[in-house]
């Protein structure tokens, strides 16, 4: 069932009466006129700060007068960065009023192609605009391709399906993120040599795929001494990613390090625990109150992070100007990465 992330829209009014002021004082600070005092001035602004409150870019969205919806399509179950994700549309929820958007979360079984498919061909018809992780699969792509056709604008976020007809992808660049994880990973086990585990949600999913193929390209050529694995698929479920990891260790004893490429984190966490192989080195993604313990622990060595208030944003921004055909401002939507250790945890 879809989730509606808006709020009515704020008014002059509405802002008169938190800042405690009558209609006209709001006014005239918001048009510079003299005869209000400094600290009037002050609580006008802190109510408009507070609110989002931007009448100018409301009153353009009402001279288009058009109301407009965005449909988010996320993974079901839970993923701790796509949750933060949803968290932060929800807390946009004035902006949003603002510009008479609305924005409807749509939780489905990513993994599944034939689930996923379905649940973007149900929307045909409905929103202006569609933002979806999305499976690289045939079916995902016709679905998305359908919508387009209907005259939906589509963004793919966080996993891309770039041969699809989808309008933009929002999201990091996941070459270079595994890339980054190979790095860390042979850095940090030094001069062992043995062999490396990786535990993905998804090589369906185009992020985890690029992820992976970044990390084999730096191992294949700056640590020729450690021996990759098979990728084993955990659907980012804890329970799945500790069973066929604590069967992984359980047949080599080698393993010296570990790159988990999407969630299910706390279950490689335990799988590692309960081996008494915390000597692995764990590198994964994403700063979650999750990740962030285990990295204060030591447990987990190093997060690639991504920024998901930027991604939130930038989806509906993007959404936004496809629906008014309006240029993109692709270097304002690229997503950077960093690299988060226990050291420098924000």
């Amino acid at each position: 069932m879809a989730e509606t992330l808006t709020a009515t829209a704020l008014t002059l009014k509405d802002i008169a009466r938190e800042a405690g002021v009558s209609l006209a004082t709001v006014d005239r600070v918001l048009h510079n006129r003299p005869g209000v005092r400094p600290d009037t001035v002050r609580r006008v602004q802190a109510a408009i700060e507070r609110n989002s409150f931007q009448p100018h870019v409301a009153a353009a969205e009402l001279a288009r007068g058009r109301a407009r919806r965005f449909a988010f399509v996320m993974p079901s179950g839970p993923n701790p960065f796509m949750q933060q994700i949803e968290a932060y549309l929800g807390e946009m929820s004035a902006w949003l009023s603002a510009r008479r958007l609305s924005v409807e979360m749509v939780a489905t079984d990513v993994f599944d192609p034939s689930v996923l498919a379905a649940s973007l061909e149900a929307l045909s018809g409905d929103y202006d605009g569609v933002a979806v992780v999305a499976l690289d699969h045939p079916s995902v792509r016709a679905a998305i391709n359908d919508l387009v056709d209907a005259g939906t604008k589509v963004v793919t976020l966080v996993s891309d399906v770039p041969s699809s007809r989808r309008h933009h992808y929002v999201g990091i660049d996941n070459i270079a993120a595994g890339r980054t994880a190979g790095a860390l990973v042979g850095r940090l086990v030094g001069q062992r040599s043995g062999k490396v585990a990786i535990v993905a949600g998804s090589q369906g999913l185009r992020d985890h795929a690029e992820r992976i193929f970044g990390f084999n390209q730096v191992m294949a050529s700056e640590f020729p001494d450690l021996s990759v694995l098979p990728v084993l698929e955990g659907r980012d479920e804890d329970d799945r990613s500790e069973q066929v990891l604590a069967r992984l260790l359980g047949r080599h004893a080698d393993i010296v390090g570990l790159y988990n490429v999407g969630a299910g984190t706390q279950g490689v966490a335990k799988a590692l625990s309960d081996a008494g192989r915390m000597e692995v080195v764990f590198v994964g993604h994403d700063v979650t109150m999750l990740t962030r313990r285990l990295l204060l622990q030591g447990v987990m060595d190093a997060a690639i992070s991504q920024n998901p208030g930027h991604e939130a944003r930038a989806a509906v921004r993007v959404l936004l100007a496809l629906a008014r055909g309006e240029p993109i401002l692709r270097e304002q939507e690229k997503i950077r990465i960093d690299i988060v250790m226990r050291d420098n945890l924000p």
